[in-house]
């Protein structure tokens, strides 16, 4: 498992418009939250805490809409930006990057090695992202609280 040396300093992508831009031409792309891409490099692969387990790579978000999603590929990603922004806290920020999907957590998400930083996201995108995200979904809303409200 490796985490390639990071650009120094890590490129900042500034607007949602941009990271879209980004994904639609290399859909391999993929989102975390943590402390960056150096301090991934000295423990690369995501812990199962409930099962007590290291896992075989770093835990990732896939943020390329599928193929079957009819809406602009803003919405998906932001939406995939919020699904984890409880994450984003002191020290921990999100970043992109590329890498070999090895496996899935228990959570289904996509555990990387090989991986290759791309960008940190910057506040503005992450506000866009807020933004579209409220103003798009009705966020919240489940199979469990019937109707739209």
């Amino acid at each position: 498992m490796s985490v390639r040396p990071a650009p120094e300093p890590l490129p900042m992508i500034e607007s949602l418009d941009d990271l879209a831009d980004l994904v639609m031409r290399q859909p391999d792309v993929y989102l975390r939250y943590s402390e960056g891409p150096e301090t991934d490099r000295r423990e690369p692969a995501s812990c199962d805490y409930e099962a007590d387990l290291v896992m075989p790579g770093l835990s990732v978000s896939a943020i390329a809409p599928e193929a079957w999603w009819p809406r602009p590929a803003q919405d998906w990603i932001a939406r995939r930006i919020r699904q984890y922004a409880q994450l984003h806290e002191p020290g921990r920020f999100p970043w992109v990057l590329t890498g070999r999907v090895v496996g899935h957590g228990p959570d289904h998400e996509p555990l990387v090695t090989d991986v290759r930083p791309i960008a940190r996201l910057g506040d503005r995108t992450l506000a866009e992202a807020a933004e579209r995200y409220r103003a798009k979904f009705w966020v919240g809303r489940d199979s469990t609280t019937g109707t739209r409200p």
